[in-house]
């Protein structure tokens, strides 16, 4: 342990959040001394600032159960679990379990973070408590050969543990960031000033010194993922190439190799040594096979190679196609043919062309380097890290008294044991609170807390990956739908969209039909076959039309009669609001349309989408800025005269901020029953009304909304309460005359803005509540609705003619 590990200070100078620098504890397939790759490059780097333990696959014999433990540099140790053959899984699992756990007593590892290189070691690990837990997904191990079949389940539970995912390449984030809400891209890095030494002149290994030029080298396994079949084929095109294969020969018969007088097979050199065979090398190869084992592979060698000055061709792996052969860095072949032509045309370069293309791969690699990517895995990591601290419960305040800054918890100091003074506490992390967050950081500069009962952001949007790894909306359907351009093209700063148009069904006299009541509702429902004309007249005989329009039950009966309002509106009506539509203003059911065209989208917005990633993940993309602490399961009333703030915005209860001293404002709640079946759809659509019959309202499936692809499939079944979370407001004249009196305290409070559904006692959908938090925002300002919709920081806005461009990631403020 050096100094700086010691006294819980990093290697940059700075002091941690947390009192103790976490260990690090990294459970990995591969082992330390096999090749010098990803694990080693980040971990060694993260043994600079915290204690790391590499802790590999057990290695089977004869001998008794043990831990062989090395320390190849100060602060990493590696850890080799030995087991005695025979053993049953159950009792392996127990054995480990048992060696790990004298590992930590005996290293007195207490506070830890995880880091799993492969979910199998879940089997043995699922006891320990640690801060954080990373998932470094480098390979899609389930297609590798003699995978075991439980890995795919172990990484579904994987995912639902982990608070941070890095992949290791482009290909593999597209498949998995759907799957977790934090999941980043690292693809393969580089040390340039290793590989860089190949450019230079370096003295041969004895056994590549006599093997005749041209040379064709490729450093790396050799294994299923290697084109045997490609690389014979060359070596018989061109005999007078000679072919140098440089790396171990692992999960395949060394008697499939091909074996021709210009195929040289070198055997493993270490990672210091890959430069001085790299140096001889007229040409550098990526001759992998393209099959599953190879569709989400990224390189490391591809950086490796261009890094030396060497020249490349490869096979048509996607994450070397993009970027490297897109930008022309390497040549892209996948037949003997197109790769011997390849090959030919960068052999017979000039040297003018040759120190072109290298400024080329100079001015690419410039922005790439392990230290870069550990940089900016590190400050996830301190995040994550933070967040942990967050989610920790303040203790009892008047543990701190205001008097004593000493005793105050770490959130309200500064590094420099100053008062920390916040422009904002914001109360509430759902829309309205965040958005404002995000304009206040990002677009004044503003210092903003922002905190949250619940242990996350979002609200009620929040979304999260269930125990099966099917992304679920917590709180019940949430579906994006706007004519708001302002409010599409802000939200589209924070994520891609899918799109994705609403459609709803009611469960009515034993059948499906579509909801809002168009022309195939009633066709379906009597049997008829009117046209859109006929059904108009068909509304008009029907209709009971009402002298006033006052109440719900006057907004259907007057449309469409009192046989459709029975059947469809008056029983849903009762069981969610638990009153009769004819004790209900106008308001609650004005917002169903009824059609006479056979248009069945519930919503006909100009905007229709659902976050690509999910709603949490786009919060999370939202409050990405230096100037926002977040703190969950943290009450405003607890925290409020503890921390430094000039104003506040407050987005909960009206009532409750006022210590209910007119009474409380009635809400509906609503109770959740997931469910997961065993198959890949339940439902035509993404929700059902249930109008009549069961006591539930609706049920939700969430598949149809996220387009997520799986096996099986959840539901949610909505039950209407009066107890619970506050989430509608009910509309009745005694409720509106009791939260103006709540509204005059609201506007005679100084300092205290006021804003969202439950704080202004009015139902919202979440575009209407983004556009509530923008004018507010405006108003705070002082600018223009246009200049208040500015980012304020370098970088574009991911949006193109209305659409968000391919990247969602927030530019670092």
């Amino acid at each position: 342990m050096n100094d700086n590990q010691k006294n819980g200070k990093s290697s940059h100078g700075l002091e941690p959040l947390m009192k103790d620098t976490p260990d690090l504890v990294c459970f990995s397939h591969l082992r330390w001394n096999f090749v010098y790759q990803r694990p080693q490059h980040l971990l060694s780097r993260c043994a600079r600032d915290h204690r790391v333990f590499y802790i590999e696959e057990p290695k089977f014999g004869k001998d008794e159960a043990r831990l062989e433990v090395s320390q190849p540099q100060e602060g990493l140790t590696i850890v080799v679990p030995h087991l005695p053959n025979g053993l049953t899984e159950e009792t392996l699992n127990e054995t480990l379990q048992r060696l790990i756990n004298d590992l930590f007593a005996r290293h007195e590892i207490h506070t830890y973070m995880l880091w799993y290189y492969t979910p199998m070691a879940l089997n043995f690990t699922r006891h320990l408590k640690p801060v954080v837990v990373i998932y470094d997904c480098m390979d899609e191990l389930t297609l590798f050969k003699n995978a075991p079949a439980a890995l795919k389940k172990l990484e579904v539970e994987l995912f639902s543990r982990a608070d941070l995912v890095f992949t290791g390449g482009q290909s593999l984030y597209e498949v998995k960031c759907h799957q977790h809400p934090s999941v980043h891209c690292f693809p393969s890095s580089i040390d340039v000033a290793h590989f860089g030494q190949a450019r230079n002149e370096l003295a041969e290994p004895a056994d590549q010194a006599q093997i005749p030029h041209p040379r064709l080298g490729f450093f790396g396994v050799i294994d299923e993922r290697f084109d045997l079949h490609l690389l014979e084929g060359l070596a018989q095109a061109r005999p007078e190439w000679h072919f140098v294969m440089v790396g171990p020969v692992v999960k395949i018969n060394t008697a499939t190799l091909p074996k021709r007088d210009n195929i040289h097979y070198l055997g493993s050199k270490s990672y210091q040594e890959l430069p001085v065979y790299l140096s001889g090398w007229d040409i550098a190869l990526l001759p992998f096979a393209r099959n599953d084992a190879t569709r989400f592979i990224s390189p490391t060698k591809t950086p490796e190679y261009l890094a030396g000055g060497k020249p490349v061709v490869s096979t048509s792996i996607q994450d070397v196609v993009y970027p490297y052969g897109e930008q022309q860095l390497v040549r892209i072949a996948d037949t003997v043919t197109d790769t011997v032509t390849a090959i030919e045309e960068l052999l017979a370069q000039t040297g003018e062309q040759k120190a072109d293309w290298l400024r080329q791969v100079d001015e690419f690699l410039a922005e790439k380097s392990w230290d870069q990517t550990w940089q900016q895995m590190s400050q996830l990591i301190q995040a994550a890290l933070d967040s942990y601290t967050l989610k920790t419960p303040l203790p009892d305040p008047a543990g701190y008294p205001l008097q004593s800054p000493a005793t105050m918890p770490w959130l309200v100091k500064d590094r420099g044991d100053n008062l920390k003074t916040f422009d904002y506490l914001i109360v509430g992390a759902g829309f309205a609170g965040s958005v404002l967050a995000e304009r206040l950081a990002c677009g004044s500069g503003k210092k903003v807390l922002l905190i949250d009962k619940r242990p996350h952001i979002a609200g009620n949007a929040y979304d999260h990956y269930d125990a099966q790894g099917i992304l679920v909306h917590k709180y019940g359907p949430h579906i994006f739908h706007t004519n708001s351009r302002d409010v599409f093209v802000y939200l589209s700063r924070f994520t891609q969209w899918r799109p994705y148009e609403h459609r709803v069904r009611a469960s009515v006299d034993g059948q499906l039909v579509p909801i809002p009541i168009n022309l195939d509702t009633i066709n379906q429902l009597y049997g008829l076959n009117l046209t859109s004309y006929q059904l108009e007249e068909f509304f008009a005989s029907v209709a009971e039309p009402r002298p006033e329009i006052n109440t719900s039950e006057d907004v259907v009966v007057s449309q469409v009669g009192k046989e459709l309002y029975e059947k469809f509106f008056r029983n849903y009506t009762r069981k969610q609001w638990d009153l009769d539509p004819s004790e209900l203003d106008s308001s609650v059911i004005a917002r169903v349309p009824i059609r006479t065209n056979r248009d069945d989208r519930y919503f006909t917005d100009v905007y229709q989408a659902m976050p690509l990633y999910g709603y949490t993940r786009m919060f999370e993309n939202m409050l990405d800025h230096r100037h926002i602490k977040v703190m969950f399961n943290t009450d405003f009333q607890d925290i409020k005269d503890y921390v430094s703030y000039r104003e506040v915005i407050y987005t909960g209860p009206v009532d409750e901020y006022f210590n209910y001293c007119y009474g409380k404002l009635p809400y509906r709640s609503l109770n959740f029953k997931f469910e997961t079946l065993d198959k890949e759809y339940h439902q035509p659509v993404a929700v059902i009304n249930y109008p009549n019959q069961h006591l539930y309202t609706r049920v939700t499936e969430f598949k149809h909304l996220t387009g997520q692809e799986h096996g099986k499939t959840s539901l949610v079944y909505e039950y209407p309460c009066a107890e619970g979370d506050p989430y509608y407001p009910i509309p009745r004249p005694e409720n509106a005359e009791l939260y103006r009196k709540y509204k005059a305290l609201a506007d005679s409070t100084a300092n205290v803005h006021f804003v969202g559904r439950l704080a202004t006692y009015k139902y919202y959908n979440m575009d209407q509540v983004t556009a509530q938090a923008l004018t507010l925002y405006t108003k705070l300002s002082g600018q223009s609705r246009a200049d208040s919709l500015k980012t304020h920081t370098a970088g574009p806005v991911y949006v193109l003619n209305g659409v968000p461009a391919a990247q969602p990631v927030r530019p670092s403020p």
